[in-house]
């Protein structure tokens, strides 16, 4: 798994995919915390927060997460080398974990610069420093659990189809509707006494928890079985496509 995990780094690193993604993560978060007028702007804000940062990325994330993923499987089956990696002496979870800590370490490679939006919103607070770094540490570990949720997504929808465009269109339409579609559909009372209840059901409801700082178990575990269940499917995919 980790000779496997190396491969799938390294194949990431030594094309574009993995600079164009940090790139553009990057910069649209930049040109919204800094270059865009409005109330997102920290300078027009007329406060230090990194708020702005952990609003747009997840909304960045939805886009980047199903490009990085949607040839982990789907290029492995257009170029035949499928069957060759299941000659591995692998298991199929192993595969699969392999490709999800892949996409995962890529995307956390991706925030890892922000920190200088950190220390630029440090210099900025009145008094020098005035900022909530346990809020920020908080809100930095709910991108890393939505990131997590959105990889595991783009891995289960990368090994539904073989066309690598399908699995990003998949893949984006299933993480928005887990992101925000569910809070959309329950804001219509279609259930009664259930709306609640599928409201909870969404990422956006524990990853906003968890953007202001607040860490509680109950979506950590969200995300844990979030993520599981996605890489529980995938694994019944490649089941079905090796019997088959």
């Amino acid at each position: 798994m980790w000779a496997l995990f190396k491969k799938e780094l390294r194949s990431f690193l030594s094309s574009i995919i993995g600079y164009v993604v940090i790139a553009v993560f990057l910069l649209m978060t930049g040109l919204f915390m800094w270059g865009f007028p409005g109330n997102l702007n920290v300078l027009d804000q007329g406060y230090a927060t990194l708020d702005t940062l952990f609003y747009v990325a997840p909304w960045v994330f939805l886009f980047l997460v199903p490009a990085v993923t949607m040839r982990s499987f789907s290029e492995e089956k257009r170029t035949g080398t499928i069957e060759l990696l299941f000659t591995r002496p692998l298991s199929d979870s192993s595969i699969i974990l392999a490709k999800f800590c892949s996409g995962v370490v890529l995307v956390l490679l991706s925030l890892l610069p922000t920190v200088i939006y950190l220390f630029s919103v440090i210099e900025l607070g009145n008094p020098e420093g005035n900022v909530d770094l346990g809020g920020a540490l908080g809100s930095y570990l709910g991108l890393f659990f939505l990131a997590s949720g959105f990889t595991a997504i783009g891995i289960f929808a990368s090994a539904v189809s073989d066309n690598q465009v399908v699995s990003f269109i998949v893949s984006l339409f299933l993480c928005f509707f887990c992101y925000n579609g569910l809070n959309q559909i329950a804001s219509f009372d279609l259930f009664g006494p259930f709306d609640r209840f599928v409201e909870s059901l969404s990422i956006a409801e524990h990853y906003d928890s968890m953007s202001r700082g607040v860490l509680d178990t109950r979506d950590i575990i969200y995300f844990l079985i979030l993520s599981g269940m996605f890489i529980v499917l995938t694994r019944g995919v490649l089941k079905s496509k090796r019997l088959g």
